[in-house]
């Protein structure tokens, strides 16, 4: 599954390792660069972009 998807760091990461990736599209996966072949969060497109504006509001 991981392998059709393309990551990207989180723009929030710096140029440390400790950071998350995030692949968005209509289902938006985020895992932990640390931990990439464990187990990845998988929310709607919609709940994604509802996440990152409540953040911008902020």
């Amino acid at each position: 599954m991981t392998s059709e998807i393309t990551w990207h760091k989180s723009s929030y990461s710096n140029a440390a390792e400790n950071c998350v990736e995030v692949a968005e599209g209509p289902t938006t996966h985020i895992r932990d660069t640390q931990h990439r072949a464990q187990t990845q969060l998988s929310i709607s497109g919609s709940e994604w972009n509802a996440l990152l504006q409540t953040l911008r509001s902020r």
